[in-house]
């Protein structure tokens, strides 16, 4: 049962006995009623002027008192300065609870055969360093989006490209032959991506110090960074890999060995899984082939120095580089070839790119480049583009070795949830392995929430404490209110209380339990929303206000104790589907809700 649609033929049957008049179903405005004001729904009249040829306050007065004698739906209405407010009888909630309890997977819908079939490309991680915040803010987004267009019925692809290879890579290689002495991971007792980091971070150090020297004898900025040995030394090393040489292709495969099993202990504390991995060492020169079709076609031109650029001044944008003089490619000829193979793979009806807003200017010439070359579908790539997440004392900077780092980051989230449930006495009936479990998923639960709730266009600055609150708008808060419902559901139980397999409709219903039935229903239209507007923050926000409506229902109203039972068997009802509506919305961000808190 749909109400909105059953008040929207009621309006138009309205419209056509007082006024004689046909309209369409989208000159109906209708939106959920202010809580300021006695309704459920409010009909927007002022579209509808023309029609009655009255002023507002009388054009809501008529349909107000016609749906009021001719519809079973309408228990009452007032008018407020044109806007119709319309109250819902309670026998039409407690039915739609009804309908709403009989379909555990309401809201989600099952992907069919002919499905759409969505790739999302989300993580593109560095082989040079682990993974840090900002990474953390990307895994989450892919992977909720992921989530969001599943639950849409639509068939999604999750995907990963690694950036394997490359200058940045070359550096941290270069920085452990000259300065490792043989340490590996095993040796040392760090994680490999973590051990590779530190190189990378050495590099940079040695680089500075260089070209302070450099400097310290008159040279200016630029030349010291032209005469730089140890940045030659690198493009000597880079040049060497793209021609295979043997040796630095096997150091680069075992470092980046020791990388990728780093990156999948943090990929499995965070929830985040792929189906299909690209490398940018196997791309690359897929892209590169299509460089040079293009320039053999016209479609790009070649410097004096042997350099490939592309034209876009038509565009309004300017001259792109594609392959440098060396012949070694750029990011963008990796992901025109990245493009091109998985296109091949796959029959993609939407590719979607989750990536900083940074990239903006990178996505539009790749949508551009990609039309050029003559791919149909480089027209319809989508920059799912996102705010940059800083902390409370500002940006990182991972060259200087001042980022956060994500292993760290998810310890520190459990440790604080533990320390916080144990304050709180939330632990007290739990064994320690129960705390440990519990703990892990209220701190994965805080982490997870408090960066998806936000907008993804918006810049966000994260505050570990905030997050792990157990009030206001936060992941524990939402999970305690779950864990409060399945209490309540295993008291009934135990006080051997059946309840019907269908509620009675006459039930007189406070607006409490009316708008939380209300609020239960909205779940199919918010995941539909965020589907359609790739915004999951949403979801946070919707369940985010369930779960506080509900806290000032179980603060008002007794569950267990109502004596009438019809009533009673209603409210346990409700604080099921109450519960289970959080736990699919929590999914959807890759969060766990607990039994018990």
């Amino acid at each position: 049962m749909n109400i909105e649609n059953i008040l929207q033929d009621a309006v138009i049957s309205a419209i056509k006995e007082l006024y004689n008049t046909e309209v369409a179903s989208s000159q109906i405005t209708l939106q959920k009623t202010k809580k300021e004001f006695k309704g459920h729904y409010t009909l927007v009249t002022f579209p509808l002027l023309k029609i009655s040829k009255k002023n507002p306050e009388q054009t809501a007065q008529e349909i107000g008192t016609y749906l009021g004698a001719n519809s079973a739906v309408i228990a009452d209405f007032n008018v407020i300065k044109g806007f119709l407010n319309l109250t819902i009888s309670s026998s039409v909630w407690a039915d739609l609870l009804n309908q709403i309890n009989q379909d555990p997977e309401f809201g989600i819908v099952a992907p069919a055969d002919d499905a759409p079939l969505y790739m999302v490309e989300y993580s593109s991680p560095n082989t040079n360093k682990p993974l840090h915040l900002g990474h953390v803010r990307n895994n989450l987004l892919g992977h909720s989006l992921c989530e969001v267009l599943k639950a849409n019925g639509k068939k999604v692809v999750k995907t990963n490209i690694v950036n394997d290879r490359g200058i940045h890579i070359c550096k941290s290689m270069l920085a452990w032959q000259k300065w490792g002495n043989g340490e590996t991971p095993e040796s040392s007792g760090k994680k490999g991506d973590h051990l590779i980091g530190d190189y990378y971070v050495l590099f940079d150090k040695n680089y500075k110090a260089e070209l302070a020297e450099l400097q310290s004898q008159g040279l200016s900025k630029e030349e010291s960074e032209n005469q730089s040995s140890l940045m030659n030394e690198a493009r000597e090393m880079l040049r060497k890999w793209e021609s295979g040489d043997e040796e630095v292709v096997t150091l680069w495969r075992t470092m980046n060995s020791w990388v990728y099993a780093g990156f999948d202990e943090t990929y499995k504390k965070l929830g985040v899984s792929f189906d299909k991995i690209y490398y940018e060492s196997e791309t690359y020169l897929a892209g590169k082939d299509e460089v040079l079709r293009g320039l053999k076609e016209g479609l790009f031109y070649q410097q004096e120095d042997g350099s490939v650029w592309a034209d876009l001044t038509s565009y309004g944008l300017d001259q792109k580089i594609l392959l440098r003089s060396d012949g070694t490619s750029v990011y963008m000829t990796q992901d025109i070839g990245t493009a091109k193979l998985r296109f091949d793979d796959y029959p993609i009806d939407t590719m979607i790119y989750v990536v900083g807003n940074e990239q903006n200017y990178h996505f539009q010439v790749l949508s551009i480049l990609l039309d050029m070359l003559g791919f149909e579908f480089g027209k319809g790539l989508v920059h799912y583009s996102y705010g940059m997440v800083e902390l409370p004392e500002g940006k990182m900077k991972s060259r200087e070795g001042t980022v956060v780092d994500a292993d760290d980051l998810v310890e520190e989230m459990v440790d604080t949830a533990r320390e916080t449930s144990a304050e709180l006495g939330k632990l007290d009936d739990c064994t320690l392995e129960e705390a440990d479990e519990i703990a892990r998923i209220i701190g994965l639960g805080a982490l997870k929430y408090f960066i998806l709730k936000v907008d993804p266009k918006k810049n966000m600055t994260f505050n570990p404490k905030e997050s792990i609150d157990f009030n206001g708008n936060t992941g524990p808060f939402i999970q305690y209110t779950h864990a409060r419902i399945k209490s309540i559901l295993r008291k009934a139980e135990s006080q051997g209380i059946e309840i019907p397999e269908t509620l009675s409709t006459a039930v007189g219903l406070s607006e409490k339990e009316e708008g939380l039935v209300q609020l239960v229903a909205e779940f199919q239209g918010v995941v539909k929303q965020a589907g359609e507007e790739y915004n999951v923050s949403l979801i946070g926000n919707y369940v985010y206000e369930l779960a506080k409506e509900y806290n000032q229902f179980y603060h008002d109203y007794q569950i267990l104790k109502e004596e009438d039972v019809v009533v009673r068997d209603f409210r346990i009802v409700l604080s099921k589907n109450v519960a289970l509506t959080i736990q699919k919305g929590m999914k959807l961000f890759g969060i766990d809700v607990p039994e018990r808190m």
